[in-house]
């Protein structure tokens, strides 16, 4: 009896491995007749090259302009004329950065940009950050209505207030002085502020009511809580402020009147003449001018990727 309970027990078994067993080949079977193509993981690769792939097109689309721009400061001015043009010099003429550097003070007005840009990205940093903390974290009457009025004021074009601006500035005899370029960063920008406001909003508020129960005030709170958990978003708006005062080109053309407070942007312009323009010392000097910007993005450019993450605030 024992034996024959084994025997069928050990039977029933096999017929279960053998029934397992057929049921695997069969899907390896059927998945074996699917073309590769139709695959899971085949999917996944293909749209992951075509995603590189069009990527890798936009990038080149993007930096061909950069491209030609160091391929001519490379060149000279015969090389420049050449038609049909060439991407690539037949001689690299390095010294032309070294002699565009030298046509003109830059030394001077890469100190009176830098002093301005520095300026700048102070300015931004403590006026947007103290607004934007008010906004997400103070509650007040018609704090919606003001936000939004802070927020329209980003659709209205920056040449209609040029000339209102520009009067102001001549009543208060800012006109030939850096204020004009300085002292609005402390006045804040709509946009900055409805950034960071964003970033600070995504702070738990049980932080803010723990510092409160502490006694803490709001300015305390700011400097000491909100400014050291905002590094992301603080390198964000330092670089967008540095990249701005950096290369702007309409505020020191209209303030400034002397030429030893002149800045890079307009430096550049001594090139171009009535007649011609010297297109391989204007290049050569305008990769020198992008340069700062480049190694600033690069060096901060985990904290801007994080800034500009407006989530980000809960991870500190």
């Amino acid at each position: 009896m024992r034996t024959d309970a084994a025997l069928n027990s050990s039977t029933a078994q096999g017929g279960q491995l053998t029934d397992g067993g057929t049921e695997q080949t069969v899907e390896r079977r059927a998945a074996a007749a699917v073309p590769w193509y139709r695959r899971r993981k085949a999917k996944a690769l293909v749209g992951r090259t075509i995603l590189t792939m069009l990527l890798a097109a936009g990038a080149f689309v993007v930096l061909l302009p950069l491209g030609w721009m160091v391929s001519i400061s490379l060149k000279s001015m015969e090389d420049i004329m050449r038609f049909p043009p060439a991407f690539f010099p037949d001689t690299l003429h390095w010294r032309n950065y070294v002699e565009a550097w030298r046509a003109a003070p830059f030394t001077r007005y890469t100190v009176n940009s830098l002093v301005i840009a520095v300026l700048a990205v102070i300015s931004h940093i403590l006026s947007n950050t103290f607004v934007a903390y008010g906004f997400a974290k103070i509650r007040f009457k018609g704090k919606n209505v003001l936000f939004s009025v802070v927020l329209a004021t980003m659709m209205i074009p920056g040449f209609v207030v040029m000339v209102p601006q520009y009067i102001l500035f001549s009543k208060l005899h800012w006109v030939g002085t850096y204020l004009p370029l300085v002292v609005p960063g402390f006045f804040g920008s709509a946009f900055m502020i409805f950034m960071i406001r964003q970033f600070y909003m995504s702070v738990p508020n049980e932080l803010i009511e723990a510092a409160k129960i502490d006694g803490a005030n709001h300015l305390y709170i700011w400097w000491k809580i909100m400014m050291p958990i905002s590094k992301p978003i603080i390198a964000a708006v330092g670089i967008l402020a540095f990249n701005g005062a950096w290369n702007d080109f309409l505020g020191p053309l209209l303030y400034l009147n002397e030429e030893s407070m002149y800045t890079l942007q307009i430096g550049l312009q001594s090139f171009r003449g009535s007649n011609t323009t010297q297109w391989n010392y204007l290049m050569a000097g305008s990769v020198l001018v992008l340069l700062p910007v480049i190694v600033l993005f690069f060096l901060f450019q985990k904290y801007f990727i994080s800034g500009m993450n407006l989530t980000a605030g809960t991870k500190g």
